[in-house]
């Protein structure tokens, strides 16, 4: 009881199992089996209508506190990433929490952004634990599994016991303790979505391209200039220029302005990334040149900043949400004993106003 002022009011409670069980005429081990899905080929479905009528009308909330201590499970996925300030990331979470939360799980997000690998920075901070340096830092005892994108695969060494699956990170080693066999991935067909902006410009007439390139030391950026070269290579009269930037627009406008400003500039830059896109489009204002006419310009990935950019960004669209979602998939199939398969998600080159045949 709740003593208010002179009088005592009931406190409210909570319905319990027991009361769903009473009130559907069951006994509470039929109540556990309805409401924890097991009820198959156990119950009948009219009982199984009839527990799950009687739970709606009490109002009855399973306590996922006491049944997840119970199991022995937080039902906790840790996402890491390189940045939150990044928007390509932000839809990354939303497709991992839309899949999460539909099988009662919830996901907490930590960064890593500083070039080093999460062990390495643990090392030199002497932190146990592969996220005890992280200002979102989680004991690897409160998670059960981790959603790991753009990290080195080799990395897991330092997720001791606790399932993985590796996001936009390449494909694990074919042998080794790291093998595909044993760690899941999930990874963009970046290195399809670059052939597609060469065969683009090629068939604008381009051959002197110049690539401003992501300084940054990740599978997914290797792949893009391995195509982007291998693309190039067999085009008569094709040269390819490049400079590296860090993904910021006052980097970027630095490096596409090193390409422009030689002797013999490209006609068309390929960006990494759409930010640095952004950077490449000032560094082409600041000298006078029109895009398209002057300059064609690409992007890679295609957030909301590439239809802001006038004219509107020439970029390959890469799923985000979609990578969270079946990486959070995968996840979960690795919870429940299976071996998910790798998979890789398609990019879609998406042309708009950025690019056309270089002037005669």
């Amino acid at each position: 009881m709740i003593r208010q002022g002179r009088r005592k009011v009931p406190a409210v409670s909570r319905p319990t199992s027991k009361d769903v069980a009473q009130e559907a005429g069951v006994s509470q081990s039929t109540v556990s089996l309805v409401l924890g899905g097991k009820w198959t080929g156990r119950v009948s479905p009219a009982t199984a209508r009839s527990v799950r009528s009687a739970a709606r009308r009490l109002g009855y909330r399973p306590n996922l506190a006491a049944r997840n201590l119970r199991l022995g499970t937080t039902r906790t996925v840790l996402l890491m990433v390189p940045t939150l300030t990044a928007p390509f990331f932000g839809p990354v979470y939303t497709g991992a929490a839309r899949v999460a939360s539909r099988h009662g799980f919830g996901v907490v997000v930590s960064t890593w952004s500083d070039g080093t690998t999460a062990p390495e920075r643990a090392a030199e901070r002497g932190a146990e634990g592969p996220f005890a340096d992280s200002p979102f830092a989680v004991p690897d005892e409160a998670i059960d599994g981790v959603l790991a994108s753009s990290l080195a695969v080799e990395a897991l060494g330092e997720f001791r016991q606790t399932p993985a699956v590796m996001l936009d990170s390449g494909p694990a080693a074919p042998s080794g303790p790291f093998s595909v066999t044993c760690v899941p991935t999930v990874d963009f067909g970046v290195a399809d979505g670059m052939r597609d902006i060469v065969a683009h410009l090629a068939a604008l007439g381009h051959r002197r391209i110049g690539h401003v390139a992501a300084g940054v030391d990740q599978w997914t950026f290797r792949a893009r200039a391995d195509a982007l070269a291998a693309g190039l290579a067999p085009l008569p009269g094709a040269a390819l220029l490049r400079a590296t930037c860090a993904i910021d627009v006052g980097s970027a406008k630095d490096a596409a302005a090193r390409l422009l400003d030689r002797a013999d500039p490209p006609t068309a830059l390929i960006c990494d990334d759409d930010l640095i896109a952004a950077g490449a489009y000032k560094a082409a204002r600041a000298r006078g040149l029109d895009v398209p006419a002057d300059l064609s310009i690409t992007g890679f990935d295609d957030v909301l900043l590439a239809t802001a950019l006038e004219p509107e960004l020439t970029t390959v669209r890469l799923p985000a949400e979609e990578l969270g979602a079946q990486g959070m998939t995968a996840l979960l199939d690795l919870l429940a004993g299976r071996r998910p398969a790798p998979r890789v998600l398609p990019g879609e080159l998406i042309v708009r106003g950025s690019t056309a045949a270089p002037r005669a």
